[in-house]
């Protein structure tokens, strides 16, 4: 009877410790299940803040559409176009302007050229009447005209191409020698006005007026 109960207390203490082996067996199952969850969990999460930041992608600029740059490209051909037009109609302008300004002094050359030819030709045909232009700019009037009239038709009848044989006196106020003339013109030999703007001259600044001068011709034979 006592082997008996011995046996029995034997095999419930033996059960106890297999119910504790399972208990503890599974409670360490689940603390390595629960562990291996935290530390996946862990890696996750560790994964997921160590991941760079992917920037945005930036916006590309707006471009022109190609409409817009044919329509610039056009309107700069046609400002260029207006720029070549303007420039083109002031050279033309100028051009046309200084041609005509060329051509007017050219007809003024010529008509000056012709009214010299003319006076040229009446100062020829008619000597005293240039000779009395000529004497308004002294502030002498006829009384010295007909003083200087007196002279230079003695000297040489008022032609312009007189020469004294003896001495080389030429033209009408009888220049001696006739170079002295150039001072009022090149043309000295062949120019009657130039030989009376020589007179004149010579007449004032070696006698005072015509008067003086034929009076001293009167005197001596010459002046």
């Amino acid at each position: 009877m006592h082997r008996r109960r011995r046996r029995l207390r034997r095999v419930a203490a033996g059960l106890g410790i297999l119910a504790s082996i399972t208990v503890l067996a599974t409670l360490f199952t689940g603390w390595l299940v629960d562990s291996a969850g935290s530390g996946t969990a862990a890696v996750s999460t560790q994964r997921q803040l160590t991941l760079p930041e992917v920037p945005a992608k930036a916006e590309e600029p707006d471009r022109p559409s190609l409409e817009r740059d044919l329509a610039a490209a056009a309107e700069a051909q046609v400002q260029a176009e207006a720029e070549a037009a303007r420039a083109k109609a002031e050279a033309e302008a100028k051009a046309k302007a200084e041609a005509e300004a060329a051509a007017a002094a050219e007809a003024a050359r010529q008509a000056a050229a012709e009214e010299a030819a003319r006076s040229l030709e009446r100062a020829i045909d008619d000597p005293q009447s240039a000779a009395r232009t000529l004497m308004a700019d002294y502030g002498w009037g006829d009384d010295q005209f007909q003083c200087l009239d007196n002279l230079w038709t003695r000297e040489s009848n008022w032609r312009h191409t007189a020469e004294n044989p003896s001495s080389g006196a030429y033209g009408i106020p009888q220049s001696l020698p006739p170079e002295k003339m150039s001072r009022f013109g090149d043309d000295y030999l062949t120019n009657p006005v130039t030989q009376i703007e020589w007179g004149l001259w010579y007449i004032e600044g070696r006698y005072g007026d015509p008067c003086g001068a034929w009076a001293h011709s009167e005197a001596v034979g010459w002046y």
